[in-house]
């Protein structure tokens, strides 16, 4: 009978096994993220739908490393397309800062109403998509 090494080295794969009971199992460790991608409100939700809704195109973008740099893209884009959608209805409304002078009540109701529009118009362009 002839005793089997703790440890051995595979020149083929570069991988090196421990032995555990009878077998070798290769000695693998998770690699940290390189980068970390802040994430913020628009990212979530389209990473909590690719999630429920399609699953085979998050796991490939997981898989690949690349979802990080995505999500916090698509929601960068996000955040850049809503404020400038803001800025446009409140053009095309004259919300102005006369308006929010003059009576402040009216001027947040209008806002909130611009808001809500533009956010939605953000959900069904770029996050539910």
């Amino acid at each position: 009978m002839t005793t089997m090494k703790n440890s051995i080295h595979d020149n083929a794969n570069g991988l090196d096994y421990t032995l555990v009971n009878d077998h070798y199992l290769p000695n693998l460790t998770a690699a940290a993220p390189t980068e970390q991608h802040p994430t913020g409100r628009w990212g979530r939700l389209h990473k909590r739908y690719l999630k429920e809704h399609h699953p085979i195109r998050y796991n490939q973008l997981l898989l690949s490393g690349e979802l990080g740099s995505y999500i916090a893209k698509l929601d960068k884009q996000s955040e850049e397309q809503l404020a400038l959608t803001v800025r446009q209805m409140q053009e095309a409304e004259g919300v102005t800062e006369a308006l929010k002078a003059a009576n402040q009540l009216e001027w947040v109701r209008r806002m909130n109403s611009i808001r809500n529009r533009a956010e939605e118009i953000i959900k069904s362009e770029l996050i539910f998509v």
